[in-house]
């Protein structure tokens, strides 16, 4: 088997802020069907990862207080799993295997470049067979 995750990497991903709200950040997952998305600084580095899963705890709680509370910077994780773009399809399939994510922010050269999902992986690795 060959390729690299860098040929099948998404580059349209939604990326977020960590000091935005965590219920405008939920809202936008949701709306572009994304299970997560990088969060990141000023600069454009990578600061963490805001899954789904992170946004089920303030939206329990606002069901209780009807009211969303806290930032993205509050909700994700940090430090973040990722992925090298020129990892290969197999490796890939290893850590997705080996971690509970459904995707991974992909660096080349220590900067975001895209964004790996688990089904991408498992599409790839039916096309060769």
């Amino acid at each position: 088997m060959s390729g690299v995750i860098g040929s099948i990497m998404r580059t349209d991903f939604l990326s977020l802020d960590a000091a935005m709200p965590i219920r405008h950040a939920a809202g936008l997952l949701h709306a572009n069907g994304q299970e997560a998305a990088p969060v990141l600084d000023e600069a454009g580095l990578l600061v963490g990862i805001l899954t789904q899963k992170d946004c089920f705890r303030p939206a329990v709680q606002a069901s209780y207080y009807q009211q969303w509370r806290g930032t993205v910077g509050e909700q994700m994780s940090s430090p973040v799993k990722t992925i090298e773009a020129d990892a290969d399809i197999v490796s890939a399939a290893e850590m997705f295997l080996a971690e509970p994510h459904r995707a991974l922010p992909v660096l080349e050269g220590g900067q975001l470049v895209g964004m790996l999902r688990r089904e991408d992986v498992l599409g790839r690795l039916l096309e060769l067979g």
